[in-house]
């Protein structure tokens, strides 16, 4: 999800040939409810780079905040890993 309007995720998507729909949220509101919308030290209010995991009934089971790149695939598949073996 991204503040950014709706044809510039459209623009980034293609761009980038990304198989996945981006969400806008342009005035923040949902990123402000799920937490992903604040203060950023030293940059000022923005986007706080997130990952939720949210389950088919819409209800959020995990989240990581303040992201990078380097391994957090890898923490969110070990997350979902763990969770399909504790549903056997």
């Amino acid at each position: 999800m991204s503040p950014d309007p709706s044809d510039a995720l459209k623009r980034f998507r293609e761009k980038y040939e990304l198989h996945f729909t981006f969400l806008s949220d342009p005035d923040h509101s949902v990123l402000e409810q799920y937490g992903a919308w604040g203060e950023r030290p030293g940059r000022g209010p923005g986007v706080i780079r997130s990952t939720l995991l949210i389950d088919p009934d819409g209800m959020v089971q995990d989240a990581w905040y303040r992201v990078t790149a380097d391994g957090h695939a890898g923490s969110v598949l070990q997350t979902l890993e763990a969770g399909a073996a504790g549903s056997r």
